[in-house]
């Protein structure tokens, strides 16, 4: 029996029921079961007789994350890692763009996540995948996601650009990043994500910011063959864009998924009623955030260099908010006026990506890391960690040691 309960608790947002469905696999006291969709889309890889190279996949829940059954029939990490890192995304600066991206992904894996949330335009797709190879879990067991932007040109050769950067033979989602361009550059677009979806290099469709031009929206589902699985929207306490998460889910039943869930910009760590609850918790005021965002039915991939935020990020499946704290939480919503990001799309082009050459060795960046020195085994020997800093003594898990020679290597630390 198709689980419509999941679909109520996306769309009931005043109501503090929760939705009911399969354990999450994990350990929790607090598990939040899985919020599946009906299954109403064909399933991937159809156009082959072995399912396509996506057929492999082998998604689990992991750390107590759990998992959203998508209106395909396909399973998703419903919390995930974005990796843009904005600051970074300057030609200049990209070899230190995806040497960080690169220990941001191996730490996310290690941590227990399973998802990754990449894209064309965040320039950092070679560094992913690099994180990937290197973390030691397999290719099989990880979400990834990238994004296209509408107005690409050539969109298969965009495609084919994305796997040869993030060295893989498919990706589990792929959403067209910006409704920009003409909607008959989008909806050619979306063929190509149609074609390679039937022929299994694609797991799941997406569309990123429609709610900002329905017009490419409505073309796009009155023209589609395969409709979306998913729509992603910023989406935080602040503004909780109810009636676009009404439209995907209630009209469309579509997973919906929030890019800036913590919203840094507008101060949401500093709000009184965050701060209560928080302190209530014994958590910290991003851990609240995303605990809600689960809590929703939401699908929150928040991004961090920072190993130990990466770390915090995912601690939020021992405690729940109460249906009084949830009701507080929805009650500081500012509506439109809470957002950071409010693009208005037309038939402009939203830029021409330009490729880039990424030398990786095993080494970190030199100019991303701190001019602290240390001594291992040699006075000349630094240790480093996943993310690239420098560190005076070895620390508990992956450490990078690099020798006056030049020499590198990873060692445990248990």
């Amino acid at each position: 029996m198709k689980k419509i309960v999941a679909i109520i608790a996306t769309i009931m947002l005043s109501s503090g029921v929760m939705a009911q469905g399969q354990n999450n696999g994990g350990n929790s006291s607090f598990p939040l079961n899985n919020f599946d969709h009906s299954v109403t889309q064909p399933a991937p890889g159809g156009d082959v007789s072995d399912g396509g190279p996506q057929a492999v996949s082998n998604i689990t829940s992991v750390s107590g994350v759990p998992l959203v059954r998508l209106n395909n029939g396909v399973a998703m990490p419903r919390f995930g890692l974005g990796t843009q890192v904005q600051s970074m995304e300057s030609p200049g600066q990209r070899q230190q763009l995806n040497e960080t991206v690169r220990g941001m992904v191996i730490s996310a894996l290690q941590s227990g996540y399973r998802h990754l949330d990449d894209a064309i335009f965040y320039y950092n797709e070679r560094g992913t995948g690099w994180g990937i190879k290197e973390s030691g879990i397999p290719r099989e067991q990880i979400w990834l996601t990238s994004k296209i932007s509408g107005n690409l040109a050539d969109a298969q050769n965009a495609f084919e650009g994305m796997l040869r950067r993030l060295q893989v033979d498919y990706i589990d989602l792929v959403y067209i990043h910006h409704p920009a361009g003409t909607l008959q550059d989008i909806l050619a677009c979306w063929r190509v994500m149609e074609r390679e979806y039937k022929a299994g290099r694609i797991r799941a469709l997406g569309i990123s910011n429609f709610d900002n031009r329905m017009e490419a929206f409505n073309y796009i589902m009155q023209n589609a063959e395969i409709k979306p699985q998913i729509a992603q929207i910023e989406c935080h306490p602040l503004a909780q864009r109810i009636e676009a998460r009404q439209l995907y889910a209630n009209n469309y039943d579509m997973q919906v998924e929030c890019w800036y869930p913590l919203n840094h910009n507008s101060g949401d760590v500093n709000n009184a009623t965050l701060q209560r609850i928080a302190n209530a918790h014994n958590k910290s005021v991003y851990q609240v955030i995303l605990r809600w965002h689960m809590q929703e039915g939401l699908c929150p991939v928040p991004g961090s260099t920072n190993v130990a935020h990466i770390r915090e990020n995912i601690n939020i499946f021992d405690f729940a908010l109460s249906d009084a704290e949830m009701a507080a939480i929805r009650a500081i919503n500012r509506g439109n006026a809470g957002r950071s990001f409010n693009l208005a799309y037309g038939n402009w082009t939203f830029g021409n990506f330009q490729d880039y050459t990424y030398n990786h060795t095993f080494t970190p960046t030199p100019t991303a890391i701190e001019g602290v020195r240390s001594n291992v085994d040699g006075q000349d020997d630094k240790i480093y960690s996943l993310d690239s800093k420098q560190l005076t003594a070895m620390q508990k898990g992956l450490n990078i040691v690099r020798s006056g020679n030049g020499a590198t290597k990873k060692v445990l630390v248990k």
